[in-house]
C-alpha cells in the first residue's frame, strides 16, 4: 500500500493554470487603473493644430505664446516637481535640446506647481536649459488633454501635433520624432 501524505502541495497543473489566468488579469487591471504608464496613447489632437496658449515664463514672468516658435519643430514637455519620473527624464531632455539647438525648440510646461519649488528643482536637476513656462491654473494641460506628467508632444514647424507620449520618453524615440520633422 503506497504511503499517503496527510498534506500534499498544490498540483503543478493548477499552479500553471492559475498563473496563466491571474498574470494577464493583473496586467489588464493595472493598465485600466493607470498604475503603469502606457507610453503611447492615441490622442484626438494628433494631426491637428496644437492648442494656442499664453503662459508666463518661470525666469521673468513674461508671457510666451506657442506662436513664438512657429517655423521650427517644438518639443512641448509637461512636467512637475512632484513627478516621480521627471528627474530621470530631465537630463535626456537637456542633452537632446542641446543636440537640436537652432533646429527645434524645447519648451517645458510646469503643471500644478509653484515658482519657488520649480526654480529649486531645476537648480538641483541640472538647470533650465530651455524655457520653462508655468501653467498656473492647468488650462493649457486641459487643452492638451494631459493624461499625467511627464507628457511630451512633438509639434511640427506649422504648429501641428505629430506625436504624443505619456510617461518618461525614450531618448531614441524622441530623437527619431524630431529628425522626422527636419
Amino acid at each position: 500500500m503506497p504511503e499517503s501524505s496527510p498534506h500534499r502541495g498544490p498540483n503543478k497543473v493548477v499552479i500553471l493554470i492559475g498563473l496563466l489566468v491571474v498574470v494577464p488579469l493583473l496586467m489588464v487591471l493595472l493598465r485600466a487603473f493607470s498604475l503603469s504608464p502606457p507610453g503611447y496613447i492615441e490622442s484626438p489632437l494628433l494631426e491637428q493644430a496644437a492648442p494656442a496658449f499664453e503662459l508666463p515664463g518661470l525666469d521673468d514672468g513674461a508671457l510666451v505664446t506657442l506662436d513664438k516658435y512657429k517655423g521650427q519643430p517644438v518639443v512641448l514637455n509637461f512636467w512637475a516637481t512632484w513627478c516621480a519620473s521627471c528627474p530621470m527624464e530631465h537630463p535626456w531632455l537637456v542633452r537632446i535640446s542641446d543636440r537640436f539647438q537652432g533646429k527645434a525648440q524645447f519648451v517645458g510646461v510646469a503643471y500644478n506647481d509653484k515658482n519657488e519649488a520649480l526654480k529649486a528643482w531645476l537648480a538641483q536637476h541640472g538647470g533650465n536649459a530651455f524655457p520653462t513656462l508655468v501653467d498656473i491654473n492647468g488650462k493649457v494641460a486641459l487643452a492638451y488633454g494631459l493624461y499625467g506628467v511627464p507628457e511630451t508632444f512633438v509639434i511640427d514647424k506649422d504648429g501641428v501635433i505629430r506625436f504624443k507620449h505619456v510617461g518618461p520618453i525614450n531618448p531614441d524615440l524622441l530623437v527619431q520624432q524630431i529628425e522626422s520633422l527636419l
